[in-house]
């Protein structure tokens, strides 16, 4: 009997855990494996060594500065130049490196991007480093060894004033077998290194010069935000950007939402999609204006822009906001079904106590009209 009730608490107590534990909040995380990968970006000097490896660039005589390790070359018209990257493999065992060649962006942050190819090109740009450098998307690097990387550079017929600027980035991955791998199939490092180039083949000063694209509705890291889209338009690197933008409603002075970044950079001829928070407010449809003063050293732009938000874009965007499904993430079906799975585990439990106790009041009945029964008997 007292094995028979144990069993019956434990299955009891699976059921309220399988149906505690079998319901999962909206939103959770699992984790999908053990494998760990980790990256790196280098942009350290020429010769550095990291995860087994290092890169050397052989500055060509047409480097202008020649107290820095990136190539900042002085072209001409219609040159072709080759240069060359030295690449070294310390590991016991063969590599391959990929090479991905990118013009230089400027991100929502302010940081200007030499890796990243998704980032569209300004309408301003004219010519692409893309197109004017290029070299294998990969090279076999020999163990224990070295092999030069070369890159063809092919200039414009045309004169060109300013900065074409880009990045090489050099990455790999090691195999789970190989050296770099701690542990086999279950930590893979992926390294990958960026270097600079920057091509000119004037001297003449080219300014950087600010243009307002648009000002939208829409999400910054998947938040409510106003987007605020500005180009630099010219062929220079603008440094010590500062932007203080401040979002009203059209007829109102009265600021809701505002933002003031300083130190940022922006690329030659790139654009940024510089955000507003909406600090996890719900977004309204309605008519807005955008103040927005931008500055960098003696220069300074200032623009008024007015713009709308309907309640289509509204309700889009409060949708996909994190923080608006965190704080509306209350899931009141969700409760009610566990305050009822709850009430009814509780029924169940005390229907099963219930009827053990009475089945033991009846077994103890049953036994003591035995023993009178015995009794009656023996007399």
């Amino acid at each position: 009997m007292k094995l028979r009730s144990k069993s019956v608490y434990l299955l009891v107590i699976m059921y309220i855990m399988l149906f505690l534990g079998g319901t999962v909040a909206p939103g959770s995380v699992f984790a999908a494996s053990d494998t760990t990968s980790s990256t790196a970006t280098e942009t350290s000097e020429s010769g550095s060594t990291y995860g087994g490896f290092s890169y050397n660039n052989i500055l060509p005589e047409n480097q202008r500065d020649t107290g820095v390790s990136y190539f900042d070359l002085r072209m001409e018209p219609g040159q072709q130049q080759t240069v060359q990257i030295e690449l070294v493999n310390y590991a016991t065992v063969p590599r391959t490196m990929l090479v991905s060649l990118n013009g230089a962006k400027s991100t929502s942050t302010g940081v200007i991007e030499y890796a990243n190819p998704d980032i569209a090109n300004d309408p301003s740009l004219k010519y692409d480093f893309k197109d004017i450098v290029t070299g294998p998307e990969s090279i076999e690097m020999p163990a224990s060894g070295s092999v030069m990387l070369e890159l063809n550079i092919q200039m414009p017929e045309s004169s060109y004033d300013g900065v074409i600027s880009g990045g090489i980035q050099l990455r790999f991955q090691d195999d789970a077998d190989g050296e770099g791998a701690q542990s086999a199939g279950v930590i893979t490092n992926e390294y990958a290194y960026v270097i600079g180039m920057t091509l000119t083949e004037t001297d003449t000063v080219v300014s950087p010069e600010l243009a307002l694209n648009s000002v939208a509705a829409g999400l910054s890291n998947y938040r409510n935000a106003v987007l605020v889209n500005l180009s630099n338009t010219e062929a220079a690197f603008l440094n010590d950007l500062v932007l203080d933008v401040q979002i009203t409603t059209a007829n109102s002075d009265q600021v809701l939402f505002d933002s003031k970044v300083s130190g940022m950079r922006m690329a030659p001829n790139s654009f940024m999609e510089f955000p507003v928070s909406m600090n996890g407010e719900t977004m309204e449809a309605g008519d807005y204006r955008a103040i927005i003063v931008a500055t960098a050293g003696d220069r300074s732009w200032n623009w008024e822009e007015n713009f709308s938000i309907t309640s289509e874009e509204a309700d889009q965007f409060n949708q996909a906001d994190v923080s608006l499904s965190a704080e509306e993430g209350i899931n009141w079906l969700l409760v009610l079904l566990i305050a009822g799975g709850i009430i009814i585990v509780g029924l169940i439990i005390f229907v099963i106590i219930h009827a053990l106790r009475k089945k033991k009041q009846q077994t103890s009945r049953d036994k003591g009209n035995s023993s009178k029964n015995k009794k009656k008997a023996r007399k």
